[in-house]
């Protein structure tokens, strides 16, 4: 099936619930989970020692692995949970299993300064050798980023994403800064939410259609969409943000064109700096190019300290091209820069 597809196009596959593809042979229950309890959501009744991440699991992905790599130019990405240490188990042993074992990291910390710079660091420290990075900054199973670090954020969250070593993975409508819908109980999709209500295992409000521009059903339909709308439609829709310099589609597409033309970004190292408040600060640096990257993670001004006088190359609120700042300037709350 896997050469089917890929003799017929496609650019590679995203393996769901990759760990748990094979169960037990001996059919084993898994032990209870002694932290369980009436506010515990159901599926985490149980530890998953005989039903996740078996041998047998670890040999189906690496069969995968070796068909696709029959074919030059496809990619495996595979969804794995857990922290970095389980993540590069999954790019391979003695055999490869994924291209790219997906990292929830950036969706799953707190946004504040001290977690995110421990968060990247640890993810890239126990990377396997030669292995390549990515972070995802948006899923269909978790809050879109514009609800969890609030709209402003969300333009600092796509800079670092957008900056940091590796692939760099978002849900379709965080360009335009679309956020969680709300879902009225009778129009409620998931099945998780319908059999178990009241954990907060609803995903359908990170799953709201795409909008494409101002219109009722936002050009996605002419029928009835499958769940709402997320709100403020008339400005959050790619339409509007295409005509607008200032938009969030427009940063999005600035930041795009700098990973492709930027040496730094193509394939630079990462040099993480120590922090300066609430500033998360990074170097990018390739044999030709050295960027600096800081990002205003608070919502208050921030003071910031370099070594020389440098250039921005591009401000999170798209109105400081080529501005030159001294050895120390300002960062407005949740501003982010590109110096170089």
């Amino acid at each position: 099936m896997l050469r089917f597809w890929v003799r017929r196009g496609v650019d590679g596959f995203r393996i769901d619930a990759s760990a748990v593809l094979v169960d037990d042979p001996l059919l084993r229950d898994d032990p209870p989970n002694p932290d369980f309890d009436d506010k515990t959501p159901p599926p985490d009744k149980f530890k998953r020692i005989f039903t996740d991440a078996r041998p047998e699991t670890m040999t189906c992905l690496e069969d995968m692995r070796a068909v696709i790599d029959e074919f030059p130019d496809r990619v495996v990405l595979g969804e794995v949970q857990g922290g970095p240490d389980r993540i590069g188990r999954f790019y391979g042993e003695k055999r490869p299993r994924f291209h790219l074992p997906l990292n929830f990291i950036l969706l799953e910390r707190s946004w504040d300064v001290a977690t995110l710079v421990g968060a990247l660091d640890e993810y890239l420290n126990k990377l396997p050798d030669g292995a390549s990075p990515n972070w995802i900054l948006g899923s269909h199973d978790r809050n879109r980023v514009a609800t969890k670090v609030g709209i402003e954020q969300a333009r600092v969250a796509a800079m670092l994403h957008l900056t940091l070593p590796g692939t760099a993975i978002y849900h379709a409508g965080d360009e335009i800064g679309v956020p969680d819908a709300n879902i009225p109980p009778h129009l409620v999709q998931d099945p998780f939410e319908k059999r178990v209500p009241g954990y907060g295992m609803n995903r359908d409000p990170e799953r709201s259609p795409m909008r494409w521009d101002a219109s009722e059903k936002a050009g996605f339909t002419s029928g009835e969409p499958w769940m709402p709308f997320a709100g403020r439609i008339a400005e959050r829709n790619v339409e509007v943000q295409r005509g607008d310099k200032h938009s969030m589609l427009s940063l999005y597409r600035r930041l795009l064109a700098l990973r492709q033309s930027e040496p730094a970004l193509l394939t630079g190292r990462y040099e993480p700096l120590r922090n300066q408040g609430d500033v998360l600060l990074f170097k990018r640096v390739s044999d030709s190019q050295q960027l600096l990257v800081a990002l205003n993670t608070g919502n208050r001004a921030q003071s910031v300290k370099i070594c020389a006088p440098a250039a921005i190359l591009l401000s999170t609120h798209l109105d400081r091209d080529a501005e030159t700042v001294e050895s120390e300037f300002q960062l407005r709350p949740a501003e982010g820069v590109i110096l170089t």
